[in-house]
């Protein structure tokens, strides 16, 4: 019932997308810059993904930077 009532959760893949846009748009190169987009991706993002899976695919991603 509350889930009815909850914003609608994005896709993994959605979530992924958005945060890949915002480090391009940052210009962030690497792991170092995990301190200066999480809050980027957060004020986007909050409460619309899971705030782990938004933390670990944000690390994900600079690591392959």
């Amino acid at each position: 019932i509350i889930e009815e009532f909850l914003p609608k959760q994005l896709s993994n893949t959605e979530v992924e997308e958005i945060i890949k846009n915002i480090i391009v748009a940052s210009n962030a190169s690497s792991l170092k810059d995990f301190g200066r987009i999480m809050p980027l991706v957060m004020k986007e993002l909050k409460g619309k993904a899971d705030g782990k899976f938004i933390s670990e695919s944000v690390k994900n991603i600079l690591q392959m930077k």
